[in-house]
């Protein structure tokens, strides 16, 4: 029994063993045994088509192909639908070099998490494999297209950075030549295709150079014009910045297809040098590229500077005198205010549970546990039409500070998301100018009607203690403040207006004067265009840019810091939103004002009921809203500040 079972194993074993083998040699071809062909030189196959025989080599220089960054790999690991040989006739399967790669972004990240290793970025051929996928090279409904080995040719596939790579960056021109002909035609000619001939007058841009190998994009599109805008970048620095930084630059990076990009006015194969006769920008043909896209323009137009900056006062007098005052007077009122806020912090941080009160015509300090103020009664401080006026400008300057500072960083990801997200850079406009127009009704119209009210009272004392025009009191509480904060004297009696808020009030009708008057001068620049000269809208461009930033560094830090985020105040002050001040509030934040209004009579004319529970809850929900909308926009800008600066 024991030798039959013994008997009927060992023939299963060979059975088994035999199945094994022959499996094994229907499967396991060696490159030996593909080289039996391939490897002769000059083999080929025959394809027949429109009724034509045409031979098609097939040979393999095994050993250059053993050279290059596929050396290692089998045939078989490509050509997979190989299982035995000799292999069925007629064309094989293309080879898939996509899936392959992306077999590899597999492995890598199962590498990643396995060793707990996350920040490791993907190698390089993982991003350049994903980025083809979406190209237009990649996609498979376009005929003609360019497969992986249209470039990388099918057997040796070496680094671009190696000479004998097909896409190589100097070898680039012939090769997407092949498909391109005009475009190599036009190349040759310019002045990176005569640089690439001269290699002893240093490198010269190639096709890979702008249009990049794998992020391959319709010519026309919106993406193309970014890569190709942030690759000139690569070589151009200085050009691409000043470029970004002027309206062409900003919106049509935004998507806005009527503003010039770089191909425009330098051709995207076709460029020249500026002193060439056939250059568009040269003296003589500038005007007309102007023309492209401003049909009437005269003259003045070409002294309008597309390349201008404010660090070159021989080239751009203007924009450096107008640039570097403007960043002066930003760089002055920051380090001045957010100085005063931080010691104020400080010194309100330490006597937070120290009260002043005036005791026998003394100011003393009593140290009591600081408490919310809740006498019941409160002083009306703003009426409702002035709460009114103050959300319209609130709401405006925050939608102008998104669509603004969007368009001044348009190459931070939330700009692009931003614009995408409303519709496009048009409808982005609209809604800037229209916030635009609001802003300016709000605050020149407040000032016509206080205008108006101030000369209707004969017995109104423009330096008086009503009046927000600056005046000696001012200045000595400006001091005195300053001593309160290094711990020299006591903090100041303050009347109805302090120095900081006329400061807030006067800075607004500056900065709605430079802004408003170069964001018309912008807005109206089509017509504008013959009467001034060109330069003339680089600098309102600077003036508009950097008055709004220094709005949004003061407006959501100072202000937000006097109003809402001192240690009194934390974490909101509700009295824009209610209109009135606790008594005791008003008592000791003003106690010059309580004084003399309860010394006249008229104190009891200001006092109201405090707002109900329900009404503060409302109160309180809408201002951390905007508090916390205008500190997400002040973190944007601050995203967009430390990549691109402020000029």
């Amino acid at each position: 029994m024991l030798k039959i079972t013994l008997l009927s194993f060992l023939i299963f074993s060979s059975q088994l063993h035999a199945v094994v083998l022959k499996d094994k040699i229907s499967t396991d071809v060696s490159d030996k045994q593909c080289l039996d062909c391939h490897g002769v030189k000059g083999f080929s196959a025959i394809e027949e088509k429109d009724g034509r025989r045409k031979k098609r080599l097939i040979d393999v220089n095994y050993h250059a192909m053993q050279q290059s960054l596929h050396g290692k790999l089998e045939c078989i690991e490509c050509h997979t639908d190989i299982k035995e040989l000799p292999h069925k006739k007629g064309k094989l399967k293309a080879v898939n070099c996509i899936t392959c790669h992306e077999k590899l972004a597999d492995t890598s990240a199962r590498k990643k998490a396995k060793r707990k290793r996350h920040h490791l970025k993907a190698p390089k051929v993982i991003t350049q494999t994903k980025n083809y996928s979406l190209s237009i090279h990649g996609d498979p409904e376009k005929d003609n297209n360019a497969n992986c080995y249209t470039c990388h040719t099918s057997h040796y596939v070496f680094s671009s950075t190696d000479p004998r790579a097909l896409n190589h960056r100097e070898n680039s021109p012939q090769m997407c030549g092949e498909c391109h002909q005009k475009e190599l035609q036009f190349y040759q000619k310019s002045v990176h295709g005569a640089a690439l001939k001269t290699p002893w007058k240093g490198d010269s841009a190639t096709c890979v150079d702008c249009h990049t190998a794998h992020e391959i994009t319709e010519a026309e599109g919106l993406n193309a014009h970014r890569v190709v805008t942030r690759n000139c970048g690569n070589c151009h620095e200085k050009e691409v910045a000043s470029y970004m930084s002027t309206t062409h630059g900003q919106l049509a990076w935004l998507g806005n297809e009527k503003v010039a990009k770089c191909i425009d006015c330098h051709k995207g194969h076709d460029t020249r040098k500026i002193d060439d006769p056939k250059s568009m920008v040269s003296t003589d043909n500038r005007l007309k590229a102007c023309k492209e896209c401003h049909k009437d323009a005269d003259d003045k137009i070409v002294q309008y500077h597309p390349h201008g900056n404010t660090s070159d006062f021989d080239k751009y007098p203007s924009m450096f005198i107008v640039g570097k005052l403007m960043v002066g007077i930003v760089i002055a009122v920051l380090i001045f205010f957010y100085s005063h806020s931080v010691l104020w912090f400080i010194r309100e941080y330490k006597e937070r549970n120290i009260v002043w009160y005036t005791q026998d015509s003394k100011t003393v300090p009593i140290h009591v546990k600081h408490e919310k103020f809740d006498s019941g009664v409160h002083f009306q401080r703003f009426s409702w039409y002035w709460r009114l006026n103050h959300w319209a400008l609130a709401l405006s300057v925050m939608t102008l500070t998104l669509t603004g500072m969007a368009v001044m960083y348009p190459d931070t990801d939330w700009a692009v998301y931003t614009v995408n997200a409303v519709g496009g850079s048009n409808i982005f406009g609209i809604i800037h100018r229209a916030a635009g127009v609001i802003f300016l009704l709000s605050v020149f119209g407040h000032g016509i009607v206080v205008l108006n009210k101030i000369l209707k009272d004969k017995n109104f004392q423009w330096f008086g203690p009503d009046s927000l025009l600056p005046r000696w009191k001012d200045w000595n509480d400006m001091k005195n403040m300053f001593n309160w904060f290094l711990g020299k004297g006591k903090q100041p009696q303050l009347d109805r207006w302090t120095y900081w808020e006329k400061f807030d009030y006067w800075a607004v009708y500056w900065g709605a004067f430079v802004i408003g008057f170069s964001g018309m001068i912008l807005w109206a620049s089509p017509t504008l265009l013959n009467l001034l000269p060109g330069w003339i809208f680089n600098v309102a461009t600077i003036a508009h840019g950097v008055e709004a930033f220094l709005a949004v560094a003061t407006l959501f830090v100072v202000h937000f810091f006097n109003n809402h985020f001192r240690p009194e105040k934390f974490p909101l002050d509700t009295v824009m939103f209610t209109g009135s001040w606790d008594l005791e509030e008003f008592k000791h934040e003003r106690p010059l004002e309580y004084a003399r209004l309860r010394e006249t009579g008229e104190l009891e004319k200001h006092l109201v009921k405090p707002p109900t529970k329900r009404a503060n809850i409302i109160f309180h929900i809408i201002g951390f809203s905007l508090l916390a909308t205008g500190l997400t926009l002040l973190v944007m800008v601050i995203i967009g500040f430390t990549r691109h600066g402020l000029v």
